[in-house]
């Protein structure tokens, strides 16, 4: 009995895809997909797991380095940070990425694991009014109760009576500023797309606008705007040549700019919130708030959507450059992990408890690893197994996937093109025609009604309520019967 119950544990973990290389549930990692990256931040060839940690929310923010399984250092963060990337800055030896971390109005450069530069967003235009009522203010022109009322006509100021004399005179000697945040962050490659090339950094703000600022001097090298607050970014190419910005914004829209277009190029309309974004090649993947997941070509056009069983908490992209194969990473939270390639469904991964992050790629040196963290503060490592093989067949009931294979429909040819114009400049002409062939037809098929009733060829009832058919067969043992009774012949 013990030896069978070997085999079956044994087949199970022979079957699945990955193995399970390192699990701490009291890692105390509370973090999301946006603020977790791999990077050979020492240049020895072994890629370093870099993670913002959110710590309770409000206090022990950190930035966290872990090599293996242990952790290798930590610096402390002033605020909560709300993105991660590794870039390269230059070309200098030894080529080791830089960590840029954004948070509030700041991002937060780490050079060697070390503060290297703080970039501040530009302030915004001060509301006009505000600006002469504070300088009234400062010169005691006017006093605190006045100048409540001026601000809650425009909404700048809800304090209680009680609180306004000290509020006003602490900050009325103070010079007006209105600072914007960073909501999400990522990385453009400036003039090559090899790995290791020179990347520039892509902010979204508060504000509804994106920047893209220079890898050096961190210069604002353009400025676009968006209809709404980005929330959720992915980026390609190259800044120099031509490059895609995709952007999930709050108003449940994607947008997509392009070079040279200080405004989103195509819009895409989504049923629901966008909760993830990643891209597949050229096809951008969507998942939805109401449960769904949904692809699109870069340019807005639906390709297909899959119904999830579960709420999707996050998403990330499954990259094996070595075997040519791309998914899609989607934590769900009901304790599982889909790995979809377009709408099929090809790998589900159990986990003990709700994943808040995802990422893969090469950590150590292994290419293949998986690593997630989960709602409780816990870490989970998993290696993809060298013998993998994902199946392209949809592992989840439902149609076979030759129902959602397109048909190869022939392109318009010129004479179809001649005949639809032909048929819209002669539409009244056509229309007539057909209603008097309609016509003649049937004339004709009454008059055969007609002529068939008059030489009873077909009998049958005129009544509504017998509907009766009479038709004549001759039986064949009935002529034989009749010959015989004619010619005498005895039976």
């Amino acid at each position: 009995r013990s030896r069978s119950r070997y085999s079956v544990v044994y087949s199970a973990v022979s079957s699945s895809k990955w193995l399970d290389a390192h699990y701490d549930p009291v890692a105390n990692l509370y973090t999301f997909s946006s603020c977790i990256a791999l990077a050979d931040l020492h240049g020895d060839g072994e890629n370093k797991l870099v993670v913002g940690d959110l710590g309770t929310g409000a206090s022990n923010m950190k930035l966290k380095v872990y090599r293996g399984t242990g952790l290798l250092s930590e610096n402390t963060l002033l605020d909560l940070p709300t993105g991660l990337v590794s870039f390269l800055m230059d070309q200098h030896e030894p080529c080791t990425p830089a960590i840029a971390v954004a948070s509030g109005p700041f991002i937060y450069i780490y050079k060697n694991l070390r503060p290297y530069f703080k970039f501040t967003l530009p302030t915004l235009e001060v509301n006009p009014l505000e600006q002469d009522v504070w300088s009234q203010a400062r010169e005691d022109m006017i006093d605190p109760m006045t100048l409540k009322e001026m601000l809650e006509g425009i909404r700048f100021l809800m304090l209680e009576p009680q609180d306004m004399e000290a509020y006003v005179n602490l900050h009325k000697q103070q010079p007006i500023r209105r600072q914007t945040v960073i909501t999400c962050i990522g990385t453009l490659k400036k003039n090559m797309a090899d790995d290791d090339a020179v990347s520039c950094l892509v902010i979204g703000t508060e504000s509804q606008e994106v920047y893209i600022l220079d890898p050096e001097a961190f210069t604002i090298l353009a400025k676009m705007s968006l209809p709404s607050v980005p929330t959720l970014m992915d980026v390609t190419g190259q800044f120099d040549v031509e490059f895609r910005i995709t952007i999930a914004c709050r108003n449940g829209n994607i947008y997509i700019l392009r070079r040279d277009s200080p405004r989103p190029k195509y819009c895409i309309e989504l049923s629901s919130h966008p909760v993830g974004l990643v891209r597949m090649g050229k096809n951008v993947v969507v998942g939805c708030a109401q449960e769904t997941l949904h692809g699109y070509t870069q340019k807005g056009k639906k390709l297909w959507t899959t119904y999830l069983p579960a709420p999707v908490t996050t998403m990330a992209v499954l990259d094996l450059p070595t075997r040519g194969f791309q998914a899609v990473l989607v934590g769900l939270a009901n304790c599982e992990v889909h790995v979809y390639r377009d709408k099929n469904l090809i790998s589900t991964i159990k986990t003990p408890d709700l994943v808040t992050s995802i990422c893969f790629g090469r950590y150590g040196r292994e290419d293949g690893t998986l690593i997630m963290t989960t709602k409780g503060g816990g870490l989970i490592v998993k290696i993809l197994k060298r013998t993998a093989v994902f199946d392209d067949k949809d592992s989840a009931p439902g149609p076979p996937i030759a129902q959602s294979i397109r048909l190869n429909v022939p392109k318009k040819t010129k004479l179809y093109v001649d005949q639809t114009m032909r048929e819209r400049e002669n539409a009244v002409a056509m229309h007539r025609a057909f209603q008097m062939d309609l016509s003649r037809m049937r004339l004709a098929a009454a008059r055969a009604y007609v002529k068939a009733l008059e030489s009873s060829l077909t009998p049958m009832s005129a009544s509504l309520t017998e509907p009766l058919k009479m038709n004549a067969v001759v039986s064949a043992c009935l002529a034989e019967l009749s010959h015989r009774h004619i010619c005498g012949v005895p039976e």
